[in-house]
């Protein structure tokens, strides 16, 4: 079961006191080619990818609906307890031993085959981070029905696996789904992406894989970490600063994913899966994507961040899936009706990509969602309708799980994991959706078949959230090569192509608006007095003003605790208008009228030039009974077409 099953226990091992349980590089498989035609009918599509608004798009700038499975068992299917060689202490019965499923019965070629006859057009492939440091090999019995893997190691099969796919059109996306190699996703230690490591470590893992597959551009993908929950001692959070801050982690390894491995890859984060004891009276619940609103990521390069979310008809908002103990009486998705599953659907998710202009709007991959073949009840049923129904109308994209399981009855009769798309007996024989019989199948063409958007998307104006409330936000690449430029102060700087476009009062918050502004070559200017304000030209009588040169507008800021500390400036590629206007904020909002780029600093004062404005100065007081932070920026109308 992909969901907090076992987190239902959790208040009874805090009774108990008890305690959560406890590779050599192989080189990178040689590159593919650029152009390829899509698993999916008729598509063709040219990596990388890249977002465009709340779409993905490819290298031509057009749609790329990922319409994807989940092709597990790299992640791990043993239970945590007994044998491990035991197929009854795996999950469904289905020992993986650490590879993707199915390669025991059915020649990849085969299945490549039944997963184009599915409609997809890419696959996300779980991992454990256990198994890219495992030496031994699989026992052969693992790949008997793909004798040439024989004797490779968990990695070098999962290498073979993501060859074949690449080479048969797909898109890959990678998924850290674990930390040790076992079934997901309860109390079962891998909890964190840092579950029994540190952060860095887990980002090492992370720039060594995408390094591994830096040269095959149909790896589109990097999803970070799969279903970040509570363990048994300790909720994760967003933006609390922590070694739980999920916020954080995942910036800090995408920015080292894009900086130091390959910087076309797509960035997936997945929200908060659980926090709390799931018992009536305590907080818990299912956050999802609901932080993202108020706290988003801005990556050092611009255009690759994708959010993502999971649902289950058996779980819900904040009802973790367990029956008996550790169930709540919080509803169930499968037991909302039609309009309470819409609206919750788009306040933990779909709000992301259907609130457009935002700093926090992204592409939205629902990217687990599924149920069982035998499944025969009306409320999970009916959910499953609704769900699919949905994904369709939004024109989402999505993933279903799992890909591939196995059945333990001749001819694919049930048996194994029922929840699978397709199912393999020993023999190979294949039963689900594209046989006769499973009910899923119509619920299936029919997401296949929706209506969505094709071809190509213009660029959209985006906007990005800085935020240093614990750490500098560095979103530059040519900044970050510049080095440090107010060494001790905390620091924020927009990414390469955008300028600064409005800023809190207090909090340390700002936001960003791409452009084309920059000129091609200069460097930054680091302002810290008013040597740049001209005779006569006071905006601010009374404040100190960092104002950025002639021909310069701001990108960056930087304070030493709440005080001012410099502003970052860069240079245009064209003449900038002067004059303009003084923006205060340090006794009220004073925004555009429609608040483009959404609320970057909940519950902060903000200031924010206009879309046709540049900013090219922060005032500041140092006045005794004032707080020394950003009281008004300097706007400044932009040259030309800019302007419009």
């Amino acid at each position: 079961m992909k969901s907090l099953l076992r987190t239902a226990l959790c208040a009874l091992l805090l009774a108990a006191g008890a305690v959560p349980a406890q590779a050599a590089q192989i080189p990178a498989a040689a590159p593919a080619a650029e152009t390829v035609t899509a698993a999916g009918p008729g598509d063709s599509w040219t990596p990388p990818l890249s977002t465009r608004g709340r779409y993905i798009v490819d290298a031509q700038g057009n749609r790329f609906r990922l319409r994807s499975g989940n092709w597990d068992g790299a992640q791990g299917s043993w239970n945590g307890s007994g044998d491990r060689n035991d197929p009854a202490t795996h999950h469904s019965g289905q020992n993986a031993n650490g590879i993707p499923l199915g390669l025991d019965r059915v020649p990849l070629p085969t299945l490549l085959a039944d997963f184009r006859a599915l409609g997809l057009n890419s696959v996300r492939l779980p991992f454990s981070n256990e198994m890219l440091h495992t030496t031994t090999p699989v026992p052969d019995a693992a790949v008997a029905a793909n004798p040439a893997l024989r004797g490779r190691t968990p990695l070098q099969v999962f290498d073979a696996v993501v060859a074949a796919l690449t080479e048969g059109g797909f898109a890959v996306i990678l998924n850290n789904h674990t930390v040790t190699t076992r079934w997901c996703c309860g109390l079962d230690g891998n909890e964190r992406w840092n579950s029994g490591r540190s952060t860095a470590r887990w980002a090492d893992d992370w720039v060594f894989l995408a390094r591994r597959y830096r040269d095959n551009p149909r790896v589109v993908g990097a999803d970070l970490y799969n279903e970040v929950r509570r363990d048994v001692w300790d909720d994760p959070n967003w933006g609390l600063g922590d070694n739980h801050d999920w916020h954080a982690a995942a910036q800090e390894a995408a920015d080292r994913i894009l900086t130091e491995a390959n910087p076309n890859l797509l960035i997936v984060v997945e929200g908060i899966n659980w926090f709390g004891l799931p018992v009536d009276g305590f907080p818990h619940g299912r956050p999802a994507l609901t932080p993202a609103r108020t706290l988003s990521h801005t990556l050092v390069v611009s255009n690759k961040l994708v959010y993502s979310a999971h649902f289950y008809g058996y779980t819900g908002p904040r009802h973790s899936g367990a029956t008996g103990i550790g169930e709540t009486s919080d509803l169930r998705y499968q037991d909302m009706t039609a309009a309470q599953l819409e609206q919750t659907l788009y306040d933990q998710a779909f709000f992301v990509s259907a609130e457009t202009g935002a700093h926090f709007t992204a592409p939205v991959w629902i990217s687990e969602f599924g149920i069982g073949a035998d499944e025969t009840g009306a409320a999970p049923r009916t959910w499953f309708d609704r769900l699919t129904g949905h994904l369709a109308r939004t024109d989402a994209d999505f993933a279903y799980w799992p890909l591939v399981g196995w059945s333990t009855g001749a001819h694919g009769a049930p048996g194994g994991d029922t929840w699978a798309l397709l199912r393999y007996d020993e023999a190979g024989h294949r039963r689900g959706v594209l046989d006769a019989g499973d009910w899923r199948t119509s619920r299936w063409s029919g997401l296949l078949a929706a209506p969505g958007r094709t071809g190509s998307v213009p660029a959209a104006t985006a906007w990005h959230q800085l935020t240093i409330d614990h750490r500098d936000h560095n979103a530059s690449l040519l900044t970050l090569a510049g080095g440090d430029w107010d060494s001790g102060a905390r620091k924020a700087v927009c990414p390469d192509g955008s300028l600064l476009a409005g800023l809190a009062h207090t909090g340390g918050r700002g936001l960003c608006t791409g452009s084309g502004l920059r000129a091609a070559t200069g460097g930054h200017t680091v302002v810290r007095d008013e040597r740049y304000v001209p005779a006569g030209g006071d905006w601010a009588g009374g404040y100190t003003k960092f104002q950025c040169p002639a021909g310069q507008f701001l990108i960056g800021y930087s304070v030493r605790g709440e005080r001012v500390s410099a502003a970052l400036c860069a240079p245009a590629r064209t003449a900038l208008p002067t004059g303009g206007r003084t923006l205060w904020f340090d006794r009220g909002d004073n925004r555009p009228e429609d608040g483009p780029g959404g609320d970057y600093a909940l519950g902060h004062y903000k200031g924010q030039c206009r879309p046709t404005e540049y900013a090219a100065g922060i005032a500041f007081t140092t006045r005794v009974a004032s707080r020394p932070s950003p009281a008004a920026l300097l706007c400044r109308p932009l040259p030309g077409p800019e302007a419009n």
